[in-house]
């Protein structure tokens, strides 16, 4: 017996976009963010050339720690596009606590660090976290309606 496709439900596709565009950023930081962006010796309070003779070896240091970031980056992007495909449109037990963990350790904790940072993209990494909300209450709104899912679920 096959089974008919599910209907991503909104909060689906809310989910596919963040995952995705978790695995752009991921990539990003795998492929072509430097170790320093012009913020951070702002940050820090020094010169990049200070930084640089106070700690030569930082910048390379610096780019294995981006790479073992941006593997989780994409690992975490692809899991939830899963997720949001599958365990999303069946309504899988536990899948909205693990939505909320995942993204309240993924895109709102990076979300807030930028602001506490005063990153120069603490703006534009805010939209992320404000689309992950956007997924959990459009999840739970669907679950408050009949859904069109439940239909498309064969019976045993």
């Amino acid at each position: 017996m096959q089974v008919p496709p599910l209907r991503l439900p909104p909060s689906g596709k809310l989910f596919v976009v963040c995952g995705l565009w978790l695995v752009a950023l991921g990539t990003y930081f795998l492929f072509l963010r430097p170790a320093f962006l012009p913020e951070d010796p702002r940050y820090i309070g020094a010169s990049l050339e200070a930084i640089r003779s106070a700690a030569p070896g930082l910048e390379r240091w610096l780019g294995h720690v981006f790479n073992v970031m941006g593997g989780f980056m994409v690992a975490t992007g692809a899991m939830t596009v899963l997720v949001a495909c599958h365990s999303l449109a069946r309504r899988e037990r536990g899948t909205l606590l693990a939505m909320s963990v995942a993204g309240a350790a993924s895109v709102a904790l990076m979300s807030a660090t930028n602001f506490l940072l005063y990153s120069d993209f603490r703006w534009p990494l805010l939209l992320p976290a404000l689309l992950w909300l956007a997924g959990l209450l459009c999840y739970l709104r669907e679950s408050a309606v009949p859904s069109a899912v439940e239909s498309q679920t064969p019976k045993t």
